[in-house]
């Protein structure tokens, strides 16, 4: 489950490139390989990921495993955790397993 087809496998290294230095809207999913809802949440938003793509709208996902500096950075302490960068900045968290529409109705609110 590292990267669907659809989100980009972000890691320590790649975050400010990746997520910080993108224009618009990116969304991360902070998860783990023994994680049971990040099962549940991570085809959700590689599906997400593929609905927006062309539109503006990065999609990534962090293993808090593999990046703990990342995680830490952003005190991630409950996965999956879904963060919203709007320019480079911080503007939402969503913690948990969630339902399609509510992830939906969090990018359209940040678009």
């Amino acid at each position: 489950m590292a990267d669907g087809k659809n989100t980009l496998n972000v890691t320590d290294d790649t975050f400010t490139a990746t997520i910080e230095d993108a224009e618009g809207l990116a969304v991360v999913d902070f998860w783990a390989a023994w994680c049971g809802p990040c099962r549940i949440v991570g085809p959700i938003v590689d599906e997400l990921a593929g609905e927006y793509a062309g539109k503006g709208v990065t999609v990534g996902k962090v293993d808090v495993d593999q990046n703990p500096r990342t995680a830490s950075r952003f005190g991630i302490r409950s996965i999956p955790s879904i963060l919203f960068f709007k320019n480079g900045s911080h503007v939402d968290t969503v913690v948990g397993a969630v339902p399609k529409a509510h992830l939906e109705k969090k990018i359209q609110e940040h678009l």
